[in-house]
């Protein structure tokens, strides 16, 4: 996955016009906040994890809504393309999902995000090469500036943790919405006692 700013870094978000390269760039921005959580501790690794975890829910959320409708009508294969996909999203967002409620200081997180990376990463490896590269080939410039701009928008309206079992736009479109309400109240409950 190449680099993934996080959801408040909108320096670089404006400057992405191509779905492909904001999508290459958030991959690798999953990696380094990764890479985060495991080099940090106490807090620091907290706060790391919640970015980490947010990133990943919106992330997964707009190619659920933009990327793999696209590839499942467009490209050769694209069902079955994308129905391997939502499996390894399903499977992630469980053990995601499993790792939210664990303290970061748990001696069963660790093992669980290092299995999470390493799902996350064969993931983004298999999108890239069986969505990324065929989306690129098969349209043009425009298209491609249009479906960053639906990612963006999706991403703005997605829920900020995983939900196992909504991984399709339909899925997305009923109860993304409820579910982005009730994550965001969650989030900020959460800043504030964390204040405390």
């Amino acid at each position: 996955m190449s680099e993934l700013k996080t959801p408040h870094a909108g320096d670089d978000m404006a400057k992405d016009d191509d779905v492909v390269a904001l999508l290459m760039r958030q991959h690798g921005d999953i990696r380094n906040l990764f890479d985060e959580v495991e080099a940090s501790s106490g807090e620091e690794r907290r706060d790391a994890f919640h970015r980490l975890v947010r990133l990943l829910a919106v992330h997964e959320t707009a190619e659920e809504m933009v990327v793999h409708p696209f590839a499942r009508k467009g490209l050769s294969g694209g069902e079955q393309i994308v129905e391997d996909r939502l499996a390894e999203e399903k499977a992630a967002k469980e053990t995601l999902s499993a790792l939210d409620d664990l303290d970061t200081n748990d001696p069963k997180f660790m093992p669980q995000l290092l299995k999470l990376r390493k799902d996350v990463q064969e993931h983004a490896r298999a999108e890239e090469r069986y969505e990324f590269t065929h989306i690129r080939r098969s349209t043009d410039a425009t298209h491609l500036a249009g479906m960053a701009r639906a990612v963006k928008a999706a991403e703005a309206l997605a829920p900020t943790r995983p939900h196992p079992g909504v991984e399709t736009g339909a899925k997305n479109m009923a109860l993304g919405p409820v579910a982005a309400l009730m994550d965001r109240t969650k989030d900020a409950v959460r800043k504030a006692l964390d204040k405390d």
